[in-house]
């Protein structure tokens, strides 16, 4: 996770800190219906991704105290469906100068710890950051009710390298060999850490990877995963995913429980995301067999972060993510699609019909909770796509370039920009995408001030915020260059998740 500043450290510790600080409605102007956002205040890296007991358990970094980046915590909430959402009272908490930034959750179930008594409930296991003003070291702490109260190890930090910059740990066993595994960055040389232990409490570094692919900011957030292959029959391939300032990057290989290997071309640059607004995204840790990891990301951008017009609460989580890889012309690329739980939130059919389009076709949704599919063969040498939140002469457009082979988005006609230059002037961005059979297919969900793109089954995604007007609530087609062919053109309205 990034910081902005330092912070003095000067709280009393208070432990009875929840998250529910007021009594937002949740109805709020650009409020994120169906994406997970704290009820109040502050949050970005989403933490310690966790499925325990029919559980999804989300930690998040959180300020309890205001509306801006600071005091760092982790938030906490529960979900029995990736949908709705339960807050319970914040579980760690700034304290005696260390700030808790980012990390990951583990249940213990073979209390390789020591920290359960025999015949006693399995702890639950945080690995974090503690960041002070000089240092940044490796901390754990251990819940026995599932999370719901927290006590810090009385012997942290677990791992200290006495270092301003190392942080994020991803922790998960390694069933080969026996023992835990944790992905920890060391930021400013663009290396990701490999350590193993037995039982959490003591580390041995086992190798290390990097620098590679992106390198023009700090590496943040790594996780290391396995994710099946599209048609494997079962195989699956490790993937390691790291945050570079406002993006992502990804490599894919094999993982012995040493070394990870990159399959991938060392040079080139892999995105999970192309869009100006996806950070920090983690998998789940021990979901149950056979299921698709998992990701989720922070639907925001350092650049601006601290400024979006929100209140009571400050950004929000993508939505959670299923992952599958698949090769293709001797690359490795990762497919993401939404959790199909999504679908339980589906109210009215707005559109439901096929279309040529030469210029705009408007529709009148009045909704910016929608979700649209589309498919589109655009003109030879045109560009064709979608608009969102249009009215008044704005819109938010999602296109393809016929010529270019990319997709793009673009937010530079949407309304309420000036907050923060940086978000003025990071409003286009694109992804090389080519058209199979002549067919682009889009999938786009809105949701009120956040745009998510899944195109060609989820080939390339981007994510995107947006502040509409509260008039800006139309959708459209449309074609320049040439008459383009909208096929399967569906518009759902989305119910809230929060109600």
């Amino acid at each position: 996770m990034k910081f902005f500043l330092t912070i003095p450290c000067v709280l009393l510790l208070v432990s009875t800190i929840t998250a529910q600080t007021t009594s937002p409605t949740y109805k709020e102007q650009y409020r994120p219906q169906f994406h997970f956002s704290p009820a109040v205040n502050w949050t970005n890296d989403p933490n310690g991704l966790v499925y325990y007991k029919g559980q999804y358990h989300i930690f998040y970094q959180y300020n309890p105290y205001e509306n801006k980046w600071g005091h760092m915590s982790w938030g906490h909430a529960t979900s029995t469906d990736l949908l709705h959402w339960h807050h319970l009272a914040v579980a760690l908490t700034e304290e005696k100068g260390i700030m808790i930034f980012s990390g990951s959750c583990v249940a213990d179930v073979n209390n390789t710890t020591g920290f359960a008594k025999p015949g006693g409930p399995t702890p639950m296991v945080a690995v974090y950051t503690g960041h002070t003003e000089t240092n940044q070291s490796q901390h754990i702490a251990y819940s026995f009710n599932g999370g719901s109260t927290w006590k810090k190890y009385w012997r942290n930090p677990v791992l200290d390298l006495h270092k301003k910059d190392f942080r994020d740990p991803k922790v998960f066993w390694y069933a080969p060999k026996k023992y835990w595994v944790m992905a920890v960055v060391l930021p400013n040389e663009h290396k990701v850490q490999f350590y193993q232990s037995k039982n959490m409490l003591t580390w041995a570094l086992l190798s290390e990877f990097g620098p590679a692919g992106d390198v023009a900011g700090v590496w943040e957030c790594p996780d290391l995963l396995q994710v099946p292959v599209v048609n494997g029959g079962g195989r699956k391939k490790w993937m390691l995913t790291m945050s570079i300032s406002t993006a992502m990057q990804y490599f894919v290989g094999e993982f012995d429980g040493v070394k990870f290997t990159n399959e991938n071309t060392a040079n080139k640059i892999f995105r999970p995301d192309f869009g100006p607004d996806y950070y920090a995204g983690i998998s789940y840790n021990q979901l149950s067999g056979g299921a698709k990891p998992i990701m989720i990301g922070w639907a925001n951008n350092w650049q601006y972060a601290n400024d979006i017009p929100t209140s009571p609460w400050k950004s929000a989580m993508s939505l959670p993510r299923e992952l599958m890889l698949k090769k293709e012309n001797n690359e490795w690329l990762l497919l993401q699609q939404p959790v199909s739980n999504i679908s339980k939130l589906k109210a009215d059919t707005l559109v439901d019909e096929s279309v040529l389009v030469s210029d705009v076709k408007h529709y009148d949704t009045k909704s910016t909770q929608l979700e649209m599919l589309v498919e589109a063969q655009p003109a030879a040498n045109g560009i064709c796509g979608v608009q969102l939140a249009t009215g008044n002469g704005h819109y938010a457009e999602i296109g393809y370039d016929a010529i270019a082979q990319k997709l793009y988005v673009d937010r530079s006609h949407t309304a309420n920009q000036g907050f923060n230059k940086n978000f003025t002037k990071l409003s286009r961005y694109e992804a090389p995408l080519a058209l199979k059979k002549g067919v682009i297919k889009l999938h786009v969900f809105f949701d009120n001030s956040i745009i998510e793109v899944f195109a060609n089954d989820g080939e390339a995604v981007m994510t995107m915020q947006v502040f509409p007007d509260k008039g800006d609530d139309g959708a459209a087609l449309f074609s320049n260059g040439g008459t383009a062919t909208f096929n399967n053109v569906k518009i759902w309205k989305i119910k809230s998740a929060w109600n």
